[in-house]
């Protein structure tokens, strides 16, 4: 069915399958044959000569279909004859001389006659891998190197059975004698031979072969011979690539170091696309000192603390003493994850040279972009226009760049909007190529407040950049108009302009949607260029389903991407965060498409910058520390953690595959220990051994590896010889892959292929069908979806968890930050609402916590190193430090008003630990800032907000999320606008009411309190009382400036506070004080003066 461009709706569970503003409504065509012949070898077009404008013909007797590419490989490698009448083939213009060609006159091709450059040994291992052993149909399409003997009951189209034996590659096999290195070939398969013979021809019925004769004679090679002689040369380039490569993060050989491999190893092209910088010795080192300083420092500390307890307040003293024990613990699972930070370096110019070499198409890899979108009320649509726009407009090939945007919320005005924004792009890309500009999201680009003529040469560019901007407001008042109109929602509901219902006007019961608005049917740009591909996506909703939220939509897209273009690596972004950097996609693809360390790599990070945030960053919107401290070290370990935006996928990470198997070093019999240690040990080292080959072996017979495709094609071949069909095959059977990944033919071969890409051939109407199905309410059902396949679900922080998930699976992840931002986004930088984010982030990681999936307990057997799970802990574990930072923020406060403290009479001995302990805190903190560039204010602020978000968002979160795992009770805390101000950073005066604002207001004013308590009593008790007084106001100080930004934000712009927080807070302090002055617990009580016999008679 050509579905003309128009928006697909439909359920498969209901049987429909709807083209809404079609001319003909839901008549079915037929898919048009391609125009061109297709070869009968690999399945490829034949390509058209450009001097001759004809089809390539290889065979001049018959004419047999066959391309360039299998012409020039038949040439080389094998019999040299045409497949179907057995002539030689004769040499054409342009093609390399093989040994029996015949002398021709003429030097008209004479450079090109002995060229044996152009040869890919990538490209020729795919030719003899994939497509010469596909199956072989005239005039269709297969899909090529995916699931073997599997079909579906919804499109049995899509799946075919191939039953063509593969090589063995080298891999001895019991029941296959060394001897026999080819196997029978089907009809009208040419087999492929590891060296040119000359004047034979290949027979298509088997023959006996006599070990007294040459091989050759009988037409085959030996893969083995070519094999050693590949491998030979892999380990060579090893060897010469070594020094300059980076170790500890290998995981082996695509195939493309050998590309060329008889040039220099300085060749610039052949280097690698990343190298790590390591922070500088003299940096590093001191702050190493420090940390196991600090160490020693705690450990007298808490020796005088645990000695020295306070017997007149012993309560306090033991209340301080938990707190002080566990900020410790909290402390060292912050810190020692920092103990290897590093910094990135990219090459794009090498990344360039490597995959996009001139006069030949591109070679860098599709990439998939995902925009996430819900409520186009909270999320305006012109923000997601911008983004979408800087997507369509990046610097990549226009033909491997696919933009899905999802629309969890079914609205009419996201849709329209997208409509709109696609017609902009058609004039807002070719500007932005043309004249190379950044930003290219519109609305940042021209409000920027810089000299936007600087490096601009181009006369024509103020004429065409004053058009643009005057068509990007026609935009932005259409797409403004679109918002007025939405606000108020007819009560029939929503149609659209030919009168069709929205399908989305119920949000909570509607069928799935798909509109493909660019990339398709030939549309163009006003420059006559090809526009990335642009489709919207919304996923059928029903009562009665768990939809999952953010999670699931991103599963849906991950599916419906597979069926539609299926790139090998994915982009996932927030609607608010725009592309900074045009040139992040080949930043990502320089740590991904290294073909030495690029294999384990399971996604790139970037940091988070953003947009709108005032310049003293009040609230650390900014999260400097996080992002350029905390990362830093987490990359030096096993990776940055994910982040849940500016993260660029491995689609195979995606699908729960493991991390690809390093090897072991053959100069030693185990990774860990000498060989004179191994050799020591005896026999049970060696039984070890033993039980560690064979458990590596079930997990290869079990587990899909992106190393060992020959070894699965060597063990379908066993099976197909005995007859059986085995459940322990690398090539896991149908049933499983339907069980893990849904039951859909075309979604579980896609996951097979490490490549991406989809079969050729197949009409793209099918392919909607098909993507319809993959977003049905119920496709998740009885998989492993949101399990182990996918974005995890479990938590409303499925970003952790999906990460950590994959470094569990022995994935690495990369940080990535290249010198200008590669994203930008807005964050809220309201005091509520930003508190509001912290609830969301805290409560998710307690979610985690009392879940399966906490890092405490979980994924010990797979590849997450010691160091990592500790940040991973770090990461679930601090809202419960919200507990002990409440009760120490309260301690000061109770030390003021009843005279107490915490430690006892300060002696010297006690004052150097204290003076140390104060003095190891700073230096920890300016050498941070110092390797990581971070300011002293934005470090700061960190710590300000630090204790703010721990005694509001993080105290709530813990409560909610107790509530909402162990009682199944779901709270939720709104927040209520209340004002605002049309002034820059107008909503950072705006107060919005929310409980979360109570608690650290209380703590305020009880410090407050204290203080002025204290220092009245120090007045009316004489001089002697200052002395105890300075450590007590010390403390609560201490909180108070802490608190301080808070305090800014509750007085507003106007010195203002709502009447409700002033008489919340008065309350909850007084009622403390009063219960205070009447119980005192943590005192002795006295009940008048002890009598005593003194043993003297006073008569």
């Amino acid at each position: 069915m050509d579905t003309g461009g128009r928006l697909v709706a439909g359920s498969r569970n209901r049987n429909e399958f709807v083209v809404i503003n079609a001319d003909d409504f839901g008549r079915s065509k037929a898919a048009k044959d391609s125009n061109g012949q297709i070869c009968h070898i690999c399945g490829d077009d034949i390509e058209i000569l450009e001097e001759e404008k004809e089809l390539f013909v290889a065979c001049n007797e018959c004419a047999f279909p066959v391309c360039r590419t299998c012409y020039e490989y038949e040439r080389r490698e094998g019999s040299q004859a045409c497949p179907q009448c057995k002539t030689r083939y004769k040499r054409h213009k342009g093609s390399a001389r093989v040994e029996g060609d015949e002398e021709e006159d003429g030097d008209d091709d004479i450079e090109k006659e002995f060229n044996f450059g152009y040869f890919d040994p990538k490209e020729t291992s795919s030719i003899s891998g994939s497509k010469l052993h596909s199956q072989l149909r005239i005039g269709q399409s297969s899909f090529t190197g995916s699931v073997i003997g599997t079909s579906s009951v919804h499109n049995p189209n899509f799946c075919t059975n191939t039953n063509i034996p593969l090589l063995t590659y080298g891999e001895e096999v019991d029941g296959i004698s060394a001897d026999h290195h080819a196997l029978v070939i089907p009809p009208y398969v040419t087999q492929i031979h590891s060296s040119p013979i000359t004047g034979s021809s290949v027979s298509t019925q088997s023959r006996p072969i006599n070990p007294n004769k040459d091989i050759a004679v009988y037409g085959y090679g030996t893969v083995a011979w070519k094999d050693r002689v590949d491998d030979w040369k892999r380990k060579q380039l090893i060897k010469l690539q070594r020094p300059q490569l980076e170790g500890g993060d290998g995981g082996g050989f695509d195939g493309d170091g050998l590309d060329n491999s008889d040039l220099p190893v300085s060749d610039e092209g052949r280097q690698p696309l990343s190298r790590k910088l390591p922070i500088a010795s003299s940096k590093i080192n001191p702050y190493r000192i420090i940390i196991l300083l600090r160490l020693v420092i705690l450990g007298f500390f808490f020796h005088y603390r645990l000695r020295h307890p306070v017997p007149d307040a012993y309560g306090l003293w033991l209340t301080s003493v938990i707190c002080e024990i566990w900020f410790a613990i909290s402390w060292i699972l912050d810190q020692f994850p920092k103990w290897y930070p590093i910094e990135r370096e990219t090459y794009l110019d090498r990344l360039s040279l490597r995959y996009e070499k001139e006069g030949k198409p591109s070679e860098l890899a599709d990439i998939d972009i995902f925009v996430s979108t819900v409520d186009p009320m909270k999320e305006p649509p012109l923000i997601t226009a911008n983004t979408v726009l800087s997507i369509l407009a990046v610097d990549y090939p226009v033909d491997k760049v696919s933009c899905y945007v999802s629309d969890d919320g079914a609205a009419m005005l996201t849709f329209e909007a997208l409509s709109e924004t696609s017609e902009f792009a058609k004039k807002w890309v070719p500007f932005c190529k043309k004249f190379n500009i950044e930003p290219r999201a519109p609305e940042w680009y021209f409000a920027q407040k810089i000299d936007y003529l600087k490096d601009k040469v181009h006369p024509d560019f103020v004429r065409e950049r004053r058009a643009m901007k005057r068509e990007y407001e026609e935009f932005k008042v259409r797409v403004n108009a679109l918002v007025s109109m939405a606000q108020k929602v007819p009560e029939e509901g929503w149609t659209m302009q030919d009168g069709t219902p929205w399908p989305g006007n119920n949000v909570r019961d509607h069928p799935g949607m798909i509109q493909v608005f660019l990339g398709h049917n030939g549309v163009l740009d006003e420059a006559g260029n090809e526009l990335p591909r642009l489709v919207y996506v919304s996923r059928e909703k029903r009562p009665g389903y768990n939809h999952h939220k953010k999670a699931g939509a991103m599963n849906a897209l991950v599916r419906v991407s597979a069926v539609l273009s299926n790139a090998p690596y994915i982009l996932n972004v927030d609607c608010d965060h725009y592309i900074n950097n045009c040139k992040a996609l080949r930043e990502a693809m320089c740590f991904m498409m290294d073909p030495i360390s690029g294999k384990k790599v399971c996604y790139v990070q970037f940091p988070q910058r953003f947009d709108g945030i005032d310049r003293h960053d009040r609230y650390s919107n900014r999260n400097v520390v996080f992002f350029d401290i905390n990362m830093k070290g987490l990359d030096g370990l096993q990776g940055p953690i994910y982040v849940g935006t500016g993260c660029v996928f491995r689609r195979q990470a995606l699908y729960g595959f493991d991390a690809p198997v390093k090897e072991k070093s053959p100069g030693k019999t185990c990774n860990c220990w000498p060989r004179w240690c191994c050799c020591c040990c005896g026999s049970k080292r060696k039984n070890r051994k033993g039980k560690q080959k064979q458990e590596k072996k079930k997990k290869k017979k079990t587990k899909h590896r992106e190393a060992s495709t020959q070894i699965h094609a060597l063990e379908a071949i066993e099976e197909e010889a005995k007859g059986q069909e085995s459940e322990n095959s690398a090539l896991v059977p149908r049933e499983k892959l339907e069980k893990r990944f849904g039951q859909s033919c075309v979604f579980v071969a896609s996951t097979l292929q490490e490549n991406g890409g989809i079969a050729e051939g197949v009409s793209f109407a099918s392919c909607l069908s098909e993507a319809m199905h993959v977003i049905s309410c119920g496709y998740e059902d009885k998989t492993e979806w949101g399990k182990e396949v996918g974005w995890i679900y479990g938590s409303v922080t499925e970003d952790i968890l999906t990460g950590f998930k994959m470094h569990c699976h022995g994935w690495r992840s990369v940080y990535c930050i290249p010198r200008r931002p590669a994203f930008k986004g807005s964050a809220p930088i309201n005091l509520s609402d930003r508190l509001h984010q912290v609830l969301r982030w805290a409560l998710g990681s307690v979610e985690i916590f009392l879940s399966k999936h906490c890092p405490i307990w979980y994924g010990y057997r797979g590849g997450l190193k010691w160091l990592e799970r500790f940040s991973y802990i770090n990461s679930v574990v601090y809202p419960w430090t919200s507990i002990p930072l409440v009760a120490y923020c309260t301690l000061p406060a109770i030390c003021l008003l009843t005279g107490k403290f915490i430690v006892p009479e300060i002696s010297t001995y006690a004052s150097l630990i204290f003076i140390a302990l104060f003095v190891s805190i700073a230096a920890t903190g300016i050498l941070e800032m110092q390797w990581g560039g971070v300011s002293i204010d934005d470090w700061w602020r960190n710590e300000q907000f630090w204790v703010i978000g721990g005694v509001s968002s993080h105290l709530f979160a813990l409560v909610q999320g107790l509530l909402k795992v162990l009682a199944g009770v779901d709270t939720d805390f709104t927040v209520t606008s209340k004002g605002g101000d049309d002034e820059e950073f107008a909503e950072l005066y705006l107060f919005k009411w929310t409980s979360l604002l109570i608690p650290p207001l209380t703590l305020l004013i009880l410090n407050i309190i204290g203080v002025v308590a204290g220092i009245s009593n120090a007045i009316t008790s004489g001089y002697e009382s200052w002395g105890p007084l300075f450590g007590r106001l010390f403390f609560a100080i201490w909180v108070i400036m802490h608190l301080y930004p808070f305090l800014k934000g509750m007085m507003g712009k106007q010195d203002r506070v709502p009447t409700i927080v002033v008489v919340w807070s008065i309350l909850l302090a007084s009622i403390c004080s009063l219960l205070w002055v009447r119980v005192n617990p943590f005192t002795s009580k006295y009940d008048g003066p002890i009598l005593e016999v003194c043993g003297l008679n006073c008569d």
